[in-house]
């Protein structure tokens, strides 16, 4: 995903920063199994504020957190970084429903997940 015609990433690229950003924190901390665990976090909503333009090869770093966690739902917010950057250059709020992968309802946040989720809420 290099740079786009105007020289920059393309704004569609920051949600898949985002999505992998999520998705290896549930992998690595909450021990989401994603090809064959029985709940999976569907996303629901997700927004993006782009604050400055980034260009290959820069460097970026993703901060995540958590701002609300209900009973099948939670909403995070993330912020990209430039080559270490205290501004961000993108912030952005993603919200997951969890769901079970074959009936495709919403249930509860499995207990490993919710406790890693947990751990970046904040207050």
């Amino acid at each position: 995903m290099d740079n786009d015609i105007y020289g920059h990433v393309n704004n569609v690229t920051y949600y898949s920063y985002f999505d992998t950003t999520i998705n290896r924190y549930l992998i690595e901390v909450g021990g989401l199994d994603i090809n064959n665990a029985p709940v999976v976090g569907y996303v629901v909503s997700s927004s993006c504020q782009f604050k400055s333009p980034v260009a290959y090869p820069d460097a970026l770093d993703a901060g995540l957190r958590v701002l609300k966690i209900g009973n099948s739902s939670v909403t995070y917010e993330l912020g990209l970084f430039k080559n270490g950057d205290a501004e961000p250059v993108a912030l952005g709020q993603v919200v997951h429903v969890f769901v079970d992968r074959e009936q495709n309802r919403a249930v509860a946040i499995p207990e490993g997940i919710r406790e890693a989720l947990e751990r970046l809420l904040v207050f």
